[in-house]
């Protein structure tokens, strides 16, 4: 797997809107106002994942919060393109999953890629039992359940 990435290309395709000041003003509050950030992943998002990979008492400053939500976005957007690029090529609408794996596999980020693929896995799994859960596909047989651990607790009594 490649520890260097380019992303010049991206960078370059796609200028994001929220880092240049649309009403031409240089203060900082202008460039932090609601409507520059419109791109941006929420904050509060943002900052609620970085907290939970950190000790309880562990504090976050606000331009910390800001550069993750930047750059977490960037990484997005990056991924999303290239998966998009994919659609594009086959003459497909809609992105799913399997174009965000193998878009990740093809910027190199193998690794992101296994995850995002044994996720997908797990989530159509649950999904597909679900669906066999509502349609009424699946039953179960509540009493014969019960009478299995009836049967082993008095299995354990008379011993």
């Amino acid at each position: 797997m490649s520890e260097n990435f380019n992303f010049t290309h991206f960078a370059q395709q796609r200028q994001p809107q929220n880092l240049s000041s649309a009403s031409g003003s240089t203060t900082s509050k202008d460039d932090n106002s609601e409507a520059g950030h419109g791109n941006l992943l929420p904050i509060a998002n943002v900052g609620r994942i970085m907290k939970e990979v950190l000790p309880p008492q562990a504090k976050i400053s606000k331009r910390a919060k800001e550069t993750i939500q930047e750059c977490a976005t960037e990484f997005v957007g990056f991924v999303t393109g290239e998966a998009s690029e994919r659609c594009r090529r086959e003459r497909r609408k809609t992105i799913n999953g399997d174009d965000i794996c193998h878009a990740m596999r093809s910027l190199g980020l193998d690794h992101y890629a296994d995850a995002m693929r044994r996720y997908l896995q797990r989530y159509r799994e649950s999904e597909e039992l679900t669906a066999a859960l509502n349609s009424g596909g699946i039953q179960i047989d509540v009493r014969a359940e019960l009478s299995i651990f009836r049967g082993d607790d008095e299995q354990r009594d008379r011993n």
